[in-house]
């Protein structure tokens, strides 16, 4: 059955009237609906603590019971329109399940809250937040043309929901570096409340130059080392770009990343709000460099990573191997000798790894760095870019 929907969801015969697309968005709203019937049921399980209080419960369940009613007609469109009626009653089903759960009028199951819990709101809110900005925009101005559900785009969701339910304990693993330096270093307190007394702006700046700077040396280790490489490779499998593209990263890659690029936010003592910005500035950003957007940013683009730039990053063609480590500045590509932009405007012709030695799949791909034997180990970018000199 599982097969046979991802099939369904994949399948070519999405033509105007086929009852595919009514399908899908009766699906895709009966799975949204059903995630919010359980947040409203399990709060203490599913839901961020510090959003728990700021939800507008009323208007939310308004939402829940119009979302709800919609899959549902949706479903049945599908339904009648299409002759495989897989998708529509897929949809029907979870509407149902999401009623007997409660639906709009779903309760909580316990009054105690745990210390631990999954985002599933997380989830739900980012992917709302994000496909409302950034779907529209790669349809009006796209760098390709491309299907908005296109290659491998089940798996890139996937890893989406991993990274945004997991938000606690990610967050705990990425942190514990730079808590266990700011506990070790009180003598520095001086300096932290210096650094914090400066300008918003000015710090602002400051963690993007810091972070970019610590974020250029991690990812660029990440292409040499060959054992961090497997790890990298996961991200670099991606045969597609888009905005949801960004997401597809290995989970511990994730946990030291992070763990590096918060030592200089954290450490040295940045305020509370231009360090929350930039936090909620860098998570856009590393969207938007990820999507397939093609926007007229002049000279602009010399001096800020745009899509252009970051996908020369996951080029196939030989030029685009270890360039353009940087997330916000090119000028550490420029001073690094990393930096590559062609003049005339090209785009890359495809993306990924040489051969494409990744497997497919999340649990295949999560499996994939821990496998020892030679001839699973992929070649570093530098490797292959050698063997090619060699051979030409």
């Amino acid at each position: 059955m599982p097969n046979k929907l991802a099939e369904e969801l994949d399948s070519a015969e999405r033509s105007w009237g086929s009852g595919w697309l009514s399908g899908f968005i009766g699906l895709a709203l009966a799975l949204v609906g059903l995630a919010t019937v359980l947040c409203f049921r399990y709060p203490q399980y599913l839901v961020m603590d510090n959003l728990r209080s700021l939800y507008p419960l009323v208007w939310l369940r308004v939402a829940l019971q119009m979302v709800l009613i919609a899959a549902f007609g949706f479903s049945l469109l599908s339904l009648v329109l299409r002759q495989k009626k897989l998708l529509g009653f897929a949809g029907v089903t979870t509407v149902l399940a999401a009623s007997l759960l409660g639906g709009s009028q779903a309760q909580m199951q316990s009054e105690e809250f745990s210390s631990y819990f999954l985002g599933l709101d997380f989830f739900i809110l980012n992917g709302i937040f994000l496909g409302l900005i950034f779907i529209p925009l790669e349809r009006l101005f796209p760098s390709r043309k491309q299907e908005i559900l296109r290659y491998e785009w089940r798996e890139d969701l996937f890893y989406f929901l991993v990274s945004t339910i997991f938000v606690q304990i990610l967050t705990f693993l990425s942190l514990a570096p730079a808590m266990t330096v700011l506990a070790n270093t009180g003598w520095a307190a001086g300096i932290r409340r210096l650094i914090a007394s400066q300008p918003f702006i000015v710090q602002f700046l400051e963690i993007m130059f810091l972070t970019d700077l610590v974020q250029y040396w991690v990812h660029r280790v990440f292409h040499r080392i060959p054992w961090l490489w497997k790890f990298h490779a996961v991200h670099h499998s991606a045969q597609a770009m888009d905005w949801i593209a960004g997401s597809r990263m290995h989970l511990l890659e994730i946990i030291v990343l992070r763990g590096f690029t918060t030592l200089p936010m954290y450490v040295l003592g940045f305020a509370e709000g231009p360090l929350y910005t930039y936090i909620l500035f860098v998570y856009l950003m590393s969207v938007f460099v990820h999507s397939n957007l093609k926007l007229p940013f002049g000279w602009l683009q010399h001096w800020v990573v745009t899509p252009r730039f970051h996908h020369w990053h996951h080029g196939v063609e030989r030029e685009a191997i270890d360039v353009n480590f940087a997330v916000h500045f090119p000028v550490f590509d420029r001073l690094f000798g990393t930096y590559f932009f062609p003049a005339d405007g090209r785009w890359p012709t495809g993306y990924g790894i040489a051969g494409h030695p990744v497997p497919k799949g999340y649990w295949r791909q999560f499996w994939y760095p821990f496998r020892r034997t030679e001839a699973d180990v992929p070649a570093t970018p530098q490797q292959v870019a050698n063997d090619r000199t060699s051979s030409a």
